[in-house]
């Protein structure tokens, strides 16, 4: 079975613009790609994992994701990482866009995109690690069975503690991340 890195996009992957769909807006965080490509020597997957309640808001429509998911691997790809996939919630719960405006498995902290991910690609989760920028994705990789990484750049506002929602590392960059899920001594 494989391995994967799921990595949350805004915040974590590239920086936080707020529901933006623009493909031309979207860089990769600078301080992500050597780290990406340790962890892809050591073969690992990518797997991006992401809420997108610009949908259920009515902000933009779900037609604009895949060249949101073009451009990232085309990102990806001129540093030699390859994306394996692109799972994206567009559900939420107080959303204005009836269609969406449900409670569902997918939206994070909930595990249904991990679940789907790991199922699609199989991918053994206890080998896998969830990488993000909130303790809602800390949650959704503890209940998915992953081990999990904070990236605390000041994105996580509600700080609300519980049992899935300790990370089992905290840093400030995916490169730094990388260090830590590849020294033996931390696993």
């Amino acid at each position: 079975m494989a391995k994967a890195i799921f990595l949350d996009k805004d915040g974590t992957l590239i920086p936080d613009i707020p529901y933006n769909v623009n493909p031309d807006l979207i860089t990769l965080q600078a301080d992500a790609i050597q780290g990406l490509q340790r962890l892809k020597d050591e073969g690992f997957l990518f797997i991006i994992i992401s809420n997108q309640a610009g949908v259920a808001r009515g902000i933009f429509s779900e037609d604009a994701l895949p060249a949101v998911e073009q451009r990232l691997s085309e990102l990806m790809s001129a540093h030699g990482i390859q994306l394996s996939g692109f799972y994206y919630c567009p559900h939420y719960r107080e959303g204005s866009v009836a269609a969406y405006t449900q409670d569902c498995d997918c939206r994070k902290p909930k595990p249904g995109m991990i679940l789907k991910a790991a199922q699609e690609h199989e991918i053994d989760l206890s080998q896998s690690w969830m990488i993000g920028d909130i303790l809602n994705d800390v949650e959704a990789g503890n209940r998915a069975g992953c081990r999990t990484v904070l990236i605390n750049n000041g994105n996580e506002t509600e700080w609300v503690a519980g049992p899935m929602r300790s990370p089992t590392y905290t840093c400030s960059s995916i490169n730094q991340a990388a260090k830590d899920i590849l020294n033996p001594q931390m696993a």
